[in-house]
């Protein structure tokens, strides 16, 4: 019985082995003739007498000998297109809005480069040092305050580059580089009065520049840092002489711990307040600021 059993499975086996072997052939001789078919229809383009026809040729032209038009049809996918020039010689509109984005990202280097905004924020800071109340008033608010004395520091500049540069490029008066010239030619007017002369001469011996002391002779590039040290240096006269008052009253106050045996104690607890005291009724924000605004004029 197991041994019939056994034949059972494999004449299955076979039988199965030769439908699928039956069904591959039957597959493969259906789509050999289609073969043959397609193949036939093929042009055989290597023959002698169709060789080099405009009608089987992939190129119509020799390449090379389209023309920038015709290219430029073929290839619209590939093309990059940049137009600086609207027709009438100015920049074209998408290209000024790039340019203002760009002026707009640069826009914080130049406020702290070339205006009074380093002067300004400098001197509130040492202000808040000698007062010692660490984070009163916060970052926020003395770059807020900095920022609006700024602004009305430098309105007179703002107005006249207003006035000579950006409105008559606005009324197609004056060329992109005219108003470019007549745009810088205030701030440099500002920079050179806050300047000292031995930091201009320095930088002028640095680049090579021959500087005869006038404005028109230093260029931009070495106004600007000599206007930058310029202005570290007020501004850290001014800190100093506002830290003196205060300096005073710890001295006082350190004294009279000692005095009194009080040595444990730290003299800036003690001193901190009297220093806010004297601070509010000096009017000191009053003084300080005032004071600040009326070194720029």
């Amino acid at each position: 019985m197991k041994m019939m059993q056994k034949k059972s499975k494999f004449s299955k086996g076979r039988l199965l082995t030769c439908f699928i072997l039956a069904i591959i052939v039957g597959v493969l001789a259906f789509a050999g003739p289609k073969a043959d078919t397609y193949a036939s229809n093929i042009v055989d383009t290597t023959s002698d007498e169709d060789a080099g026809t405009t009608e089987d040729r992939t190129n119509i032209r020799e390449p090379g000998t389209q023309d920038a038009d015709e290219l430029k049809e073929l290839n619209i996918a590939n093309n990059l297109t940049v137009t600086y020039a609207d027709g009438n010689g100015t920049i074209a509109g998408s290209l000024r809005i790039l340019l203002i984005l760009t002026g707009i990202a640069l826009a914080p280097i130049l406020i702290i480069c070339l205006t009074s905004f380093v002067r300004i924020l400098i001197v509130l800071h040492f202000t808040r040092a000698a007062l010692q109340t660490q984070t009163a008033p916060p970052n926020q608010v003395l770059i807020a305050l900095a920022l609006f004395l700024t602004f009305f520091i430098m309105q007179p500049t703002i107005t006249t580059i207003n006035e000579t540069a950006v409105q008559p490029f606005e009324n197609g008066e004056i060329t992109q580089e005219e108003a470019l010239e007549r745009g810088v030619e205030p701030l440099r007017e500002f920079m050179y009065k806050q300047t000292q002369t031995k930091d201009a001469k320095v930088f002028c011996d640095i680049g090579g520049f021959e500087w005869t002391g006038e404005l028109a002779d230093i260029p931009t590039s070495a106004l600007i840092p000599a206007f930058m040290i310029s202005e570290l240096r007020t501004a850290f006269i001014i800190g100093f002489v506002i830290y003196i008052p205060f300096i005073v009253i710890d001295m006082v106050v350190a004294s009279a711990l000692m005095s009194m045996g009080m040595m444990m104690l730290p003299p800036t607890t003690i001193s901190m307040p009297f220093k806010i005291l004297l601070f509010v009724l000096a009017d000191g924000w009053n003084l300080v600021i005032v004071n600040l605004v009326k070194t720029f004029y």
